[in-house]
């Protein structure tokens, strides 16, 4: 008989870990059925009520102004060797200084940085980046080329494209998981790491799994692994659902926040209403399961997390948590009147404590 506390024999080990990733997937592919009926019932319900507009699309031949704003930065493409894939990005601030880059959340793309582009050129480089599959940037067909380590793998390849060893890192929403895995990676790269609105990924692994709540708001990371049917769900009613992540009482920028002009919202829609624009961004998802669960992994550079309370997507008692993973000085910053869309949302705010952090850790260096 084995002691107590003692290893278990391999073929038991095997069995408890056959078990767990047995039930791990149909716990995936069960809620996965339950958002896909529910996306059919609200599509049944648009029909009988609109069927008209149900199925309107409106085509957008030509992007509106605000999509070449000067004042933003110059549009620029750089080419990956490893991949051959183009990437698109916004650039502002003169070549030679210090890198920031800016990896953007779901379903947005370079322009969500617009605030910091104009903040932050006087002393860094800022390049806001459209990500594999996004906006402008080269979309390859299969979801293969969406796994976490190819997209891990981006941003190194294009850091050092750009001609650059080191940055300071920011990411908002999935461009955050992203942000926390290349700061795990590839350390030597990210001086300062910055998050918005996205714990850890262990944090969020294991939380999702142990409270409903949070799995009922990542609802949509399990409709999205299906295939077509969740982008032809955002066409619905003219891309309805697209504008409501950004404009409604439950999920949109609140009343307090920086809403989107008519003109912003218009670009979003300009930009996802393109043939084949969703797929990409969507195939980021496809991939997340077949990684999961991440392993524990330490942060060991400056980290700043910035949280907006009134996030739809993601509970706060992730931010807290995240604390135990970041093995050097962690700044935690919860706003409580601000949205999932934080640095859109409380532009200003953000970028203060942007500074802030930014100055604060180049103090402390000198001392």
């Amino acid at each position: 008989m084995a002691r107590p506390g003692a290893a278990c024999p391999p073929p038991a080990r095997r069995v408890m870990v056959a078990a767990r990733a047995l039930l791990f997937w149909a716990l995936v592919y069960s809620y996965c059925g339950v958002c896909a009926c529910i996306a059919g019932l609200r599509l049944l319900w648009s029909i009988g009520r609109r069927p008209g507009e149900t199925f309107r699309w409106v085509v957008r031949e030509n992007p509106p102004a605000c999509l070449t704003d000067p004042s933003l930065g110059t549009h620029c493409y750089v080419r990956i060797k490893d991949s051959g894939l183009r990437f698109h990005y916004v650039a502002a601030g003169e070549r030679g200084k210090p890198l920031m880059l800016l990896l953007h959340g779901f379903p947005e793309f370079w322009y969500s940085w617009r605030h910091q582009l104009r903040e932050f050129k006087s002393e860094y480089r800022v390049v806001a980046l459209d990500l594999r599959g996004y906006g402008e940037t080269d979309a390859p067909s299969h979801k293969e080329n969406y796994k976490l380590d190819c997209l891990i793998t981006d941003i190194k390849d294009i850091l050092e494209s750009l001609g650059y060893n080191k940055c300071v890192l920011i990411g908002h929403d999935w461009g955050g998981m992203i942000a926390w895995l290349v700061a795990i990676c590839y350390p030597e790269m990210v001086t300062k790491l910055i998050v918005v609105n996205f714990p850890h990924p262990s944090v969020f692994t294991e939380y999702i799994l142990r409270h409903p709540s949070q799995l009922i708001k990542s609802g949509y990371y399990f409709f999205f692994q299906m295939p077509w049917f969740p982008e032809f769900m955002f066409t619905v009613n003219d891309f309805k659902v697209l504008k409501s992540l950004f404009t409604s009482q439950s999920t949109g920028i609140g009343r307090k926040g920086c809403r989107l002009t008519a003109e912003d919202i218009e670009a979003y829609l300009y930009i996802f209403s393109q043939p084949g624009a969703l797929t990409g961004p969507i195939n980021h998802y496809r991939n997340i399961f077949s990684c999961l669960p991440l392993q524990h992994h330490e942060v060991i550079m400056p980290t700043l997390l910035l949280w907006g309370e009134r996030d739809a997507f993601m509970e706060v008692e992730m931010a807290e948590i995240t604390r135990i993973y970041v093995k050097n000085h962690f700044r935690l910053t919860i706003l409580s009147e601000a949205s999932h869309w934080l640095q859109q949302d409380q532009p200003d705010i953000v970028n203060k404590l942007i500074w802030t952090f930014l100055k604060e850790e180049s103090t402390r260096k000198r001392e």
